[in-house]
């Protein structure tokens, strides 16, 4: 497949900020947003997208702070950077684009977008696919020995900065191709060599990876804030949710992903455990994509 072909690049100017987005796909078909994770951009997409394309109208965007989007200042709540700041940019770049209503598809990061997106603009979200997470307080709240020795980026990027970015910075490339490589099948041979290339030159940088901390940081405060209020408040997913995570990875290993997000959503969930890492859309975009069709419609 040519890299992104029939794909338009361009940025957008939403939400008091600029949001870099690829789309394409069938003019008239229903739409679907795509969301990366960490380290990542909306590059390890495409071959999913390819095969989605003749289907869906599909929108690809870089979170803030991540890829050719542009980067917030910084607060001291961090707020800047929260996941219900990302999904306002992502709700006010579908409307841009025409699109009021739209199924939503997140990975990693992107998975924890999706789910503030679908609780605090719950009329926006048809559908709504998380892929290898359970629900960021839960993961926190059972934080042990296990978790923090396998997901131990989690509270060494939110340490006050300058220390984990200058430590990444001493080798950013290292660092990267580190986690790109442990969480997947084995090695880097899951990545395309241009969404490689892509991630590279996005990330190593100092403001990408100062970007990168800052929403870890968010996802350590005030976004436990944000879900511990939605629950408390009794705030649910409305919409039919499918929960997709990686049979050798830490989720399936350490958690129970379908009842956490039963626990959450006031529809229908489903879901199971594919023969992947962490990186699912990169490791089987075929049956990531069949699956995507499947529950989509």
């Amino acid at each position: 497949m040519a890299w992104f072909d029939g794909f338009e690049a361009a940025r957008h100017r939403v939400n008091g900020t600029e949001i870099h987005a690829r789309t394409g796909g069938r003019a008239d078909g229903p739409p679907v947003l795509l969301l990366h994770g960490f380290p990542q951009t909306h590059a390890m997409w495409q071959r999913v997208a390819q095969r989605l394309s003749d289907r869906y109208r599909l929108v690809l965007p870089d979170l803030r702070g991540y890829g050719d989007s542009a980067r917030p200042a910084d607060a001291p709540d961090h707020a800047p950077h929260s996941k219900r700041a990302m999904a306002a940019d992502l709700v006010a770049l579908m409307s841009a684009l025409g699109h009021e209503r739209y199924a939503v598809v997140g990975h990693d990061r992107g998975g924890r977008v999706a789910h503030r997106l679908a609780i605090d603009h719950a009329a926006r979200v048809t559908k709504l696919v998380v892929i290898d997470i359970a629900p960021t307080l839960d993961m926190y709240d059972a934080t042990d020995m296990r978790f923090a020795t396998a997901y131990y980026h989690w509270f060494h990027l939110i340490q006050p900065a300058p220390l984990p970015e200058r430590m990444i910075g001493a080798d950013a490339r290292f660092y990267l191709h580190a986690k790109l490589g442990g969480w997947g099948a084995g090695g880097l041979a899951h990545i395309e060599p241009e969404a490689l290339a892509e991630y590279e030159r996005c990330f190593c940088r100092p403001e990408a990876i100062h970007a990168a901390c800052e929403d870890y940081r968010a996802s350590a405060g005030i976004d436990l804030e944000h879900d511990r209020a939605a629950r408390a408040a009794g705030r649910r997913i409305l919409c039919d949710t499918l929960v997709l995570w990686g049979d050798r990875g830490v989720v399936q290993r350490l958690f129970r992903p379908l009842d956490l997000w039963q626990a959450q959503c006031a529809a229908t969930v489903t879901g199971r455990a594919m023969p992947a890492g962490h990186f699912i859309p990169e490791e089987l975009p075929q049956a990531t994509a069949d699956a995507l069709a499947r529950f989509i419609g």
